[in-house]
Parts: C-alpha cells; structure tokens; sequence
C-alpha cells in the first residue's frame, strides 16, 4: 500500500483509499508522512501507526506530531518535547519546552527558559547562541529574532548571512526573502539589499517571478521582481 494515497478524513478522525474507511476510528489523526507512518490518538494517547493501521511502538504522549527527516517531535505527559526516530526510540536525552518539525536536517526548539536555537539529526545545538525566536531553514538559511527584537539570517553552522538587521524577515524562496523595516514590507535578495524602494503592508513571496502585496489602501497588487507593478486587482483588473 502506497501511504501517499492513504486521505485523512474531513474530520481528522479516520483514514480513507479511494473514498472508502481503512483502519478503526480515532479521537483525533495526522496525515501520513514520508516513510509512511501518521500520528494518532485514542483513549490511550498519542502515537504512530503504519500503513496497516498497526502501532509501531508501545509508548504513548500527549501529543505526536508527523515524521520530518525520519524524526517526529512529541510531547510525554511530563509536558516534555523531544524527538523520536522510526522505531519509537528518543534520537536524544534533552528534553524542551517545545521542537518543532526538522526541515533541511535541522531543526528549531525552544528551552525551559524561553531560548530558541538549532539543533541537527542527533539533536546537537549547531551554534552557542540564543535567540528570542528560530525559525525553520528553508533553501539554506533561517530567520531568527535577537535579544533587541531585530531579526537576521543565518546560514546552516549559525553565521550571520549579510550583517544586515530588521524588525521582522520571513524565509528565503527562489534567491528572494520578504523583510519590514520601520516603513513597511519589501523584498531583499541575499545580500539584504531591497529590491525596491517601495514598501508595502503586507506581501507574500515571489511565484514564478512576481508576488502579491497590499498597500495602506488596501489595494492588492502584483509586482515582478523589480517592485513594478504589473497588475492591480479590483472588482475590474487593472493592467499597468
């Protein structure tokens, strides 16, 4: 059975192949992850099942979350996160206030204090820092917040990227991240240099070479990769 067409119900509830039920009911459910295995709960807790519906351990958490890079995070009833490997087994001793998903094989926690920061496969900080924020890696950088509320890039052995501060950044996709300053939204490539001069209220990153924005009128556009506006979308669109 291929675990890709296995659907998890509207619900959450159940799984189905082809619009028909497989396996018993649960309280709640995931979706199945790559190598196929899907977190579910029942009156016992949390925990993974295979394409046939079976455990494939015999513990149980508080929550289950799904497999990244062979590794899901979960929750024990102590409130602790940590990650499990396909086998059930914890990849490390650590415990923390929260993981998140690994991502490009590493991945973002956060401490009993309140610190976020990186660790790889075998759960080992990539970088001493702490920051007040982590985010995923995504095409081989990570946004996170210093201690002064700004944020940064950072590469994959914790370096800064480019130097360059903001108040708020999102990930780098296709060469380009979004970044705010003190006058709104823009994009920047991987220099932190912007791509234009104007700024925007909320934005999105580029599709194929253009991106939607809104700006303080609540008008929506489309820019290319330059900041010209090429479309404005009303009740009637309008070309530019």
């Amino acid at each position: 059975m291929n675990y890709k067409k296995i659907k998890l119900s509207k619900n959450g509830t159940f799984f189905t192949i082809n619009g028909k039920k497989i396996f018993k009911s649960f309280k709640s459910a995931l979706k199945f992850h790559e190598p196929g295995l899907a977190p579910v709960e029942d009156k016992t807790g949390w925990y993974h099942i295979d394409i046939q519906g079976k455990p494939i351990y015999k513990e149980r958490y508080l929550r289950a979350f799904g497999f990244y890079n062979n590794r899901a995070a979960v929750i024990d009833f102590q409130n602790n996160c940590y990650h499990i490997d396909i086998k059930g087994n914890r990849i490390y001793k650590e415990n923390y206030a929260w993981c998140g998903n690994y991502q490009e094989n590493l991945c973002t926690v956060r401490d009993f204090q309140n610190n976020y920061f990186h660790i790889d496969l075998k759960g080992k900080r990539i970088y001493k820092e702490n920051y007040r924020y982590a985010g995923d890696y995504k095409d081989n950088y990570a946004a996170v917040r210093l201690e002064n509320g700004l944020y940064k890039h950072i590469d994959k052995e914790g370096y800064d990227l480019n130097g360059k501060l903001f108040k708020d950044l999102g990930v780098f996709h296709k060469n380009f991240a979004t970044a705010k300053d003190n006058t709104g939204w823009f994009h920047i490539d991987k220099n932190g240099n912007e791509l234009y001069k104007e700024r925007y209220a909320i934005i999105e990153p580029f599709y194929n070479g253009y991106a939607l924005v809104e700006n303080d009128n609540n008008e929506k556009l489309i820019i290319n990769e330059k900041g010209k506006i090429k479309i404005k979308i009303t009740t009637k669109i309008e070309y530019y």
